[in-house]
């Protein structure tokens, strides 16, 4: 992909970009064999994933099918895969009648799970993170099972390092954090138990314009709020590229349970970010506040990096698209990431 592209001038231009296979997806799905079932793809990432998922089976000629499982609390949603020729199956998971009604299915990707409201309501986010993923080792377990996991479980790493690697023992912060533990650690269980091959996916984090931790930040430079810098740097993918790794990673799966981090290969500096979109904007030096820490939440990608290549949007377009993004008024999802949150608590 040139990275001089221009940012997508509109929704549908955008989700075009993102669900647009590359060359190794294409080659991925095309070799492989057995029907797609996406777990939560009503979420921020699921409905890219399967239509990317989609536009693979068809432009590759794989006879492969991609089902989509969600509340699908936005009919839009499932009406708009549908129509792509994914099908679409509207149910609570939760529900273990609903559960073993779904099909069967060579890979399953796990995308659901509980965050915001964790403070609140705790015992609704650890029974989504832990429970939920038994009871889908359980009717998956001759499945490969790509969980989507975070980098949450990772302890905080000094800003000048590259971050937490694969090997890096977890140290949770918060309960949210930990109930992501408990929802690797449930899977490795599963896994022993039942021979499941599982890949644990440790997403941190993604953008896709409408939502992300750019669009954090450029929002406050657009609206001429001080930018926090709490937490003093991060980590970010296209999120288009996540989605490729997610379905081209799927032959990691194994038992016990592979990781792989999952994230862009810059640690980007907030204060730097915010100047950036700044001058990208035309707009005044943003003010800072917080106090910036030595650590932050980062992940190391080079284990990704080595066996996937590079991502096909650097760091430089992708801070630059979420720029002009924001800046024209485009549409964003209203849903911050709070990656300035440094005592675990959403």
């Amino acid at each position: 992909m040139d990275h001089a592209h221009p940012a997508p001038q509109n929704d549908q231009a955008l989700v075009d970009l993102l669900t647009t296979p590359s060359k190794p997806v294409l080659e991925s799905i095309g070799a492989g064999s057995g029907d797609l079932l996406i777990v939560g793809a009503g979420g921020k990432m699921g409905p890219t994933l399967a239509l990317l998922a989609q536009r693979a089976v068809v432009a590759s000629g794989a006879v492969r099918k991609v089902i989509a499982v969600s509340r699908f609390s936005d009919p839009g949603v499932a009406a708009m895969l549908r129509s792509h020729g994914v099908e679409t199956i509207s149910a609570d998971i939760m529900d273990r009648a609903a559960l073993e009604a779904l099909p069967p299915a060579a890979t399953v990707y796990f995308l659901a799970g509980a965050k915001f409201g964790t403070a609140s309501n705790p015992g609704y986010t650890w029974a989504t993170n832990t429970i939920l993923p038994a009871n889908i080792a359980e009717r998956y377990r001759d499945s490969r099972i790509i969980a989507l996991s975070t980098g949450n479980v990772y302890p905080m790493m000094p800003i000048s390092s590259r971050g937490a690697s694969e090997a890096t023992a977890p140290a949770p912060v918060g309960e949210y954090a930990q109930s992501c533990l408990g929802r690797e650690r449930v899977l490795e269980y599963c896994s022993s138990l039942y021979g499941a091959r599982v890949l644990l996916v440790r997403l941190n984090y993604a953008c896709d314009l409408r939502y992300g931790v750019p669009v954090d930040v450029a929002q406050s430079v657009a609206d001429g709020r001080p930018v926090d810098i709490s937490m003093g740097a991060f980590n970010v993918l296209w999120q288009g590229d996540a989605n490729g790794v997610l379905l081209r990673a799927a032959h990691l799966a194994a038992s016990p349970p592979a990781i792989l981090n999952l994230t862009g290969p810059d640690v980007i500096r907030v204060r730097d970010a915010a100047q950036l979109m700044a001058d990208h904007m035309g707009v005044p030096r943003p003010a800072l506040q917080g106090e910036e820490g030595a650590t932050a939440l980062l992940s190391d990608a080079s284990e990704c990096v080595r066996r996937f290549g590079p991502p096909q949007v650097d760091t430089a377009a992708l801070l630059r698209w979420t720029a002009e993004w924001v800046a024209a008024g485009r549409t964003t999802l209203g849903k911050p990431t709070h990656f300035q949150v440094r005592d675990g608590r959403f």
